[in-house]
């Protein structure tokens, strides 16, 4: 098989959450545990920092990853979903891991794959492992698919866990409580690894104190650090948080583990995070006449801080073009978008999208008024033709809404 036959074996013949939703779900890590020791356990041989969380782990990862660049590492960056190619998962320094090597690993492992049953995310975790220890990596950021203590990454011992945020997402998977959503990520905290958390309510510290003192973990609350942050290439408000997040994740890495990383290296990997990376997606400017946004955000709180965004800027009229996975409770985020914007509501172009003249009746019952397009891109040409330059687009609420127009 070619790269691209590669792809599309990966993509339909076995289960995957991007496309399937809650088929593609594991209850357990015998079948991550089983590929590892088929591939001689490559993550044992790894140096980790475990990424999850609700919101902000993507950034989070990224922005670790491009202060340890700027350090003078070589660092391995595993992440998901992907926005255009499958590559983008897999990084190593900001490029991408080539066509080649996911060619020969799949072909090679193939048989194994199909008599095993793997599921598309377990393939992508071996490949992942398999392709930093080759590499030879100093350090590897590694960020949760779902949840946490069934997540297929769970099977690493970390320098350092590191927890962003709880809010309510793939609830049929974690529970729909924010006490049980916790305790689904603290699943991530091992015994003896120092933890960082970067934001807390009474109910989500009380799980992560727990947890850690089971573990006997040392804890540290990134958002009680009295520390100022810096700017950074990822714009929006809300990533303060995530810098905090991650200057008290380098003070361990630092104080813990000797990595000697300097203020002035957190500063330029803040700045290049974009350049270092390839991060996109993240408050992504598009267009500056009329003023167009993109953003990955996809669940009620991650909307909550789009709309606080939003209000920052000066505008005539707000436009939005909006497209949704039918698996996801919308509810909660519709009842909070405003009701003066004008609405272009699509569908993706992907197995889990959400039908967009359903999404128009239930936006409809929450008093949002706009019209249908069945793809992206006709929704989103129509929002540029229809704003005035002194407007303001916004183009969001998934994934595969931003990938299709960047």
């Amino acid at each position: 098989m070619n790269y691209q036959e590669t792809i599309d074996w990966m993509f339909h013949q076995l289960p995957m959450y991007q496309t399937q939703g809650a088929s593609a779900f594991r209850k357990d890590l015998k079948n991550t545990l089983l590929l590892s020791n088929f591939l001689n356990n490559p993550e044992k041989k790894l140096k980790c920092i475990h990424v999850a969380g609700t919101n902000g782990k993507g950034s989070t990862s990224h922005f670790l990853a491009s202060i340890l660049q700027e350090a003078g590492y070589k660092v391995g960056l595993f992440t998901s979903p992907h926005l255009k190619d499958f590559r983008e998962r897999i990084k190593i320094n900001g490029k991408e891991i080539s066509k080649d090597f996911v060619v020969n690993f799949i072909n090679t492992n193939k048989l194994f794959f199909e008599e095993n049953n793997l599921s598309f995310f377990e393939m992508t975790v071996g490949l992942a492992f398999d392709y930093f220890e080759k590499e030879k990596t100093d350090i590897n950021i590694i960020e949760v698919g779902l949840g946490g203590r069934l997540d297929s990454t769970n099977i690493i011992t970390p320098l350092v866990s590191v927890i962003t945020n709880i809010g309510f997402d793939h609830t049929q998977f974690l529970g729909n409580t924010i006490e049980s959503i916790a305790f689904e990520k603290a699943g991530i905290i091992k015994n003896n690894i120092p933890v960082v958390i970067g934001e807390y309510t009474k109910e989500t510290k009380k799980v992560f104190l727990d947890k850690s003192f089971e573990c006997n973990s040392q804890i540290f609350f990134a958002s009680d650090l009295i520390v100022n942050t810096y700017p950074s290439s990822l714009l929006g408000d809300y990533q303060e948080k995530n810098i905090k997040t991650v200057i008290q994740t380098i003070d361990v890495l630092n104080a813990e583990y000797g990595f000697g990383v300097s203020v002035d290296e957190i500063k330029k990997g803040l700045i290049n995070v974009v350049t270092n990376t390839g991060l996109k997606g993240r408050w992504q400017i598009l267009n500056n006449s009329p003023f167009t946004v993109c953003d990955t955000a996809h669940n009620i709180d991650g909307f909550k801080i789009i709309l606080k965004q939003i209000q920052k800027h000066d505008f005539v009229n707000l436009h939005m073009v909006l497209g949704f996975v039918s698996d996801k409770s919308i509810d909660d985020i519709l009842s909070i978008l405003p009701k003066n914007a004008k609405y272009y509501f699509c569908r993706p172009n992907n197995l889990r999208s959400l039908d967009e003249n359903i999404l128009m009746t239930k936006s409809l019952s929450y008093g949002l008024k706009g019209d249908v397009y069945n793809s992206v891109t006709n929704a989103y040409h129509e929002a540029i033709n229809s704003a005035l330059k002194s407007d303001f687009i916004y183009v969001g609420g998934s994934n595969f809404v931003v990938a299709e127009i960047i």
